[in-house]
């Protein structure tokens, strides 16, 4: 029997300080994170980390938590609900990759209606390793841990499929028709600039510099960068927006080590100080509302852009529970039931 599994990010349970540390605790000491030794993870994350930033991240937490939980659990909770509707005749079950529901457990609620064959949906439109790599390594260590004769299948990095384009663009489209805007700015997730180079398959691709993203090569694959920079191009050209008028930027640093630049906060600042007035954000590697679209965006970033004269900040929603985004997941899903959808051929990396 068939089933699928959604998964996403993951959430504190609460907003209490504890229990953002236990998130950030589970999430920051995934080596797929913080990518270095055991030893130096653990020193940074619950030697330094950990005994300030959870408080501030609760502060954070607590100004975008929603009454009935954490937004993207609420969003996704209800995202899996309208797929099951669309998918009669197998069970779809979410799973968090940090937090709970934990991918065991979403597994687990497969494998106990009788499912031997699972299609796992990370839901991620670009790989990275902190993203579309960690839950398929979480999932597999899971399955030969726990499930050993159950097979997954995966769905890959899909920011370059025509029908999610056609969709991020329709909501794009929604949010700015009638709208009087200055400049978009795409703001992506960042990553240290380290993972870009470990995950090129080539060894001498990257170079993250203004041409490597745009040269053919086999290392886009898993190159997030490539693939950030190949979904604004793409939403421009659907929309044939100006192309003088849309950026992209990169968000969410930590530490000291160089991550993709432009960054975010800098960039909104120095639209800002040229003279732009009204910009539009849209964060397209995000398909979930969570801490880091709703209070790093909607509030630190509009509140960056004013004080540095910018007078008109629109945030566009990710696609959340949107009718038209859990009828393309499920049309996916169909597609994988006929043989017809693509699914993740290599598993690298996952040691």
């Amino acid at each position: 029997m068939k089933g699928v599994l959604l998964v996403n990010l993951g959430s504190p349970k609460s907003t209490k300080s504890q229990d953002v540390k236990v998130y950030l605790d589970e999430f920051l000491m995934d080596k797929r994170v913080i990518d270095v030794p055991f030893w130096l993870r653990s020193f940074i994350v619950r030697g330094i980390i950990l005994n300030t930033r959870p408080k501030k991240s609760a502060e954070a937490y607590q100004k975008i938590w929603w009454e009935n939980g954490s937004p993207l659990i609420v969003l996704s909770e209800n995202l899996q609900e309208k797929v099951q509707q669309n998918i009669n005749d197998m069970p779809v079950e979410l799973a968090m990759r940090y937090g709970n529901p934990s991918i065991k457990e979403g597994i687990k609620k497969l494998v106990d209606q009788k499912v031997n064959e699972i299609l796992l949906l990370p839901l991620y439109p670009q790989y990275a390793m902190a993203t579309t790599e960690t839950v398929i390594a979480e999932a597999e260590r899971v399955k030969n841990e726990f499930f050993p004769q159950l097979h997954i299948d995966y769905l890959p990095a899909f920011y370059g499929k025509e029908s999610y384009i056609k969709l991020l663009s329709k909501s794009i489209q929604e949010s700015i028709q009638n709208l009087d805007y200055d400049h978009i700015l795409f703001s992506y997730h960042g990553v240290p600039e380290r993972h870009i180079k470990k995950r090129d398959i080539t060894k001498n691709h990257c170079k993250i510099d203004k041409s490597c993203c745009f040269e053919n090569s086999k290392a886009h694959q898993y190159c997030y960068r490539h693939q950030c920079y190949q979904t604004t191009k793409n939403v421009v050209e659907t929309l044939g927006l100006d192309a003088n008028k849309c950026s992209t930027s990169f968000q969410s640093r930590l530490g000291f080590d160089p991550w993709l630049q432009p960054y975010t906060d800098r960039t909104i600042e120095k639209f800002a100080l040229s003279g732009i007035k009204k910009l539009v954000v849209v964060t397209p590697a995000f398909v979930t509302d969570c801490l880091e679209t709703l209070e790093e965006i909607a509030m630190e970033g509009k509140e960056i852009f004013e004080e540095n004269g910018g007078e008109e900040f629109t945030v566009i929603p990710c696609l959340n529970d949107r009718e038209d985004w859990a009828n393309l997941l499920s049309d996916w899903v169909k597609d994988w039931q006929t043989n017809k959808l693509e699914t993740q051929e290599e598993l690298l990396w996952l040691d």
